[in-house]
């Protein structure tokens, strides 16, 4: 039996040393270290498998292919700004709002875009009726690109309209997420491609298996018809985002539809993942007129939401869509209300909403009453506890799931997007949000945020003291892990 000893503290030695190896030798934070070196230390084998798939960083490879884009259509982009009927008066963006627009707009990624009619969707049923007839409707381009994509009843809907449109002879690509979208197979997608379109997983997505890589999703939810009618926000394509999954039952989503120059950006961006995911130089996208059109006020009805489009990705060394919703947060004087289907801040976060509400401004967060994933959800619950001690103002929305990423500011700026409050969207995830410095349309957010709380209940400390020694300890213990969840 001594040999059986003498291996069992090889394994465990071997095991420590290379649990220090692993988590040091990549620059990661404090909370993300410890919580791996508490995984691969409690559970030796199991702990570096899990490290093999989920722990490791982004490919130097994939990081190049996403970094070497070019902005090609930041050119037409300003060519619509300087066409705008309008400018943005200071009453819409002030000099607080001036502040988060250079800080998204510093290395001229982000401009401001003036000439926007920006529609809000919070139901499935409105929101793919609308873009399937945007779609109907359209002339020459549908890029489309979304995390999940499902081989259900609305995700064939969605694609075969789009292979309708592409024997039309609309030119039409999807960059989908392979893990997000499975049961969306290469059998089933090849139906497009059959009919003229192009179809591609995103980057990071490809051989996550074989690579032994499981993170660095796409995210975004991207769809731009003719290079003048887009769309962002939280909703997939999938049956569940019409509430017909009894697991979730109503689907509370947010999404927008932008008619004017911001479209632009959400085109640039598509390109940009696109051309970091082909696999043959002749699928490369250039600069054409037809995928960034010249906007003039004959082709397009205009509104005057001022819009910003921010992105962002674990490719980039500094979290910037975290730093500047931080930021942008920072601005409010009056109220903050969030919604966020998964409350797991950061260190730097939870401070940052913790200052914003010890210096009297009205903070909110809305946050879903059932699980999506169970330790993510006990995670949530734990800094929904903590955060309620903070004087904070946590709503617990109870009709069906919230899936929506929202934030409001005073009565200024709000912002829609694909980012969540947690740390998979501040360091793992592909992001984006759009951000308008509008006051009716602030307005029209604020309403909806009201009604939402109409069908929600305040978590009060009360509560708080009624859940069970069980499910507190689970809430610590997954709390303890969300850098890694």
């Amino acid at each position: 039996m001594v040999w059986w000893h003498d291996f069992i503290r090889i394994i465990f030695i071997t095991n420590t040393l290379l649990a220090f190896y692993i988590v040091f030798h990549r620059r990661r934070s404090v909370s993300t270290t410890w919580a791996w070196l508490i995984i691969l230390l409690i559970f030796p084998v199991v702990g570096i498998t899990l490290y093999a798939f989920f722990g490791r960083g982004i490919s130097q490879e994939n990081i190049f292919s996403i970094n070497k884009q070019h902005h090609i259509g930041l050119r037409n982009v300003q060519k619509s700004i300087a066409k705008a009927p309008k400018e943005v008066s200071p009453s819409d963006t002030s000099k607080l709002g001036e502040i988060a627009i250079h800080f998204f707009n510093r290395n001229n990624e982000s401009p401001l875009t003036k000439n926007n009619n920006v529609e809000l969707y919070t139901e499935g049923e409105t929101f793919f009726h609308d873009l399937l007839k945007d779609m109907v409707r359209a002339k020459e381009t549908i890029n489309v690109e979304f995390y999940t994509f499902y081989s259900d009843n609305i995700g064939n809907r969605v694609l075969q309209l789009l292979i309708k449109k592409a024997k039309q002879g609309v030119k039409v690509r999807v960059i989908y997420d392979a893990w997000g979208s499975m049961g969306a197979t290469k059998a089933w997608f090849d139906q497009l491609r059959k009919a003229g379109g192009e179809v591609l997983p995103f980057i990071t997505s490809r051989n996550m298996i074989t690579r032994y890589r499981i993170n660095y999703h796409l995210h975004r939810k991207i769809v731009v018809i003719d290079g003048r009618i887009s769309w962002t926000g939280g909703f997939n394509i999938g049956d569940q985002y019409l509430g017909r999954k009894k697991k979730f039952g109503h689907w509370r989503d947010s999404q927008v539809r932008i008619v004017g120059s911001a479209s632009l950006l959400l085109q640039e961006r598509f390109v940009m993942d696109w051309n970091a995911s082909i696999k043959r130089p002749e699928q490369l996208i250039r600069f054409n007129s037809t995928l960034f059109p010249d906007l003039d006020e004959k082709k397009i009805h205009r509104g005057d939401v001022a819009t910003q489009i921010v992105s962002d990705g674990p490719d980039r060394y500094i979290p910037y869509m975290r730093n500047g919703m931080m930021r942008l947060m920072q601005l409010a004087r009056k109220r903050l209300w969030i919604q966020t289907p998964y409350l797991i801040p950061d260190d730097a976060v939870f401070a940052t909403w913790q200052s914003i509400a010890m210096s009297g401004v009205d903070v909110r967060i809305m946050i879903p009453c059932k699980p999506d994933h169970p330790f993510i959800y006990r995670a949530t619950q734990w800094y929904a506890n903590e955060l309620t001690r903070c004087g904070v103002k946590i709503y617990i929305y109870e009709d069906g799931f919230l899936h929506a990423k929202t934030t409001i500011i005073d009565d200024s700026f709000s912002t829609v997007g694909s980012m969540n409050q947690d740390y998979r969207s501040y360091d793992l995830n592909f992001e984006d949000n759009a951000i308008f410095y509008d006051k009716k349309f602030t307005k029209k957010m604020t309403e909806v945020f009201e009604a939402d709380m109409k069908k929600s209940h305040l978590l009060t400390r009360e509560e708080i003291k009624k859940q069970g020694r069980i499910l507190r300890t689970l809430q610590s213990f997954s709390r303890m892990l969300s850098p890694i969840l």
